[in-house]
């Protein structure tokens, strides 16, 4: 008898890790092809149209940014900041999520286009804040929409520090938002072949 209520000691210790775990979004299995990710994911095909609808930016321009920034993880952190090299001292920003939006700039988003419920670990409300973000980087300093390599460099550093040119000074920035534009010129091309049948 006390080694069966030991097992439901621990089962029950357990559950709650269970749980969270159980519930997390894992990432699409091929995170290379839109097509398979919209093949997988259908809903997310859904948010990525009424963003495109709504905002006017193409999904394969979202989608590489949000690919760069969390690999589509629902939970995605910044890497945390350490004391004297080894004691955990919370995190280098407070971006959070898909979108790996900030605090303050997911308050801006909720404030002038979302709804308070929205929420940084829901697909459709991290792609519509992309939206957003984007559009406004297109009416603030002139981006187009379908340029992956700018958008993802006022994603970077802000709109003004965009406009500030402080991405001249960061050699692997500029490095990251070509990885992006490339991204975003494939996922293009692999939409365009399946888009009809999603």
């Amino acid at each position: 008898m006390p080694a069966l209520i030991f097992r439901i000691v621990r089962l029950a210790r357990l559950m709650p890790l269970l749980l969270a775990v159980g519930c997390a979004t894992v990432p699409p299995s091929n995170l290379d092809n839109i097509c398979e990710i919209f093949r997988e994911r259908p809903a997310w095909h859904d948010d990525a149209l009424d963003m495109q609808r709504k905002w006017g930016v193409p999904p394969q321009v979202a989608m590489a940014i949000i690919y760069q920034e969390s690999s589509f993880r629902e939970d995605a952190l910044p890497p945390r900041r350490y004391l004297l090299g080894f004691i955990p001292w919370g995190r280098v920003s407070s971006a959070y999520g898909y979108a790996q939006a900030k605090d303050e700039t997911w308050a801006d988003y909720q404030r002038e286009a979302g709804s308070w419920f929205s929420d940084r670990d829901d697909f459709g409300d991290a792609l519509d804040f992309m939206g957003w973000y984007m559009n406004k980087s297109q009416r603030l300093n002139g981006v187009s929409k379908w340029d992956a390599y700018g958008q993802y460099l006022n994603y970077h550093e802000g709109w003004t520090g965009y406009r500030n040119r402080s991405y001249e000074r960061k050699a692997w920035l500029k490095r990251v938002a070509a990885k992006v534009q490339a991204r975003a010129e494939r996922f293009g091309a692999q939409y365009r072949s399946c888009q009809d049948d999603l």
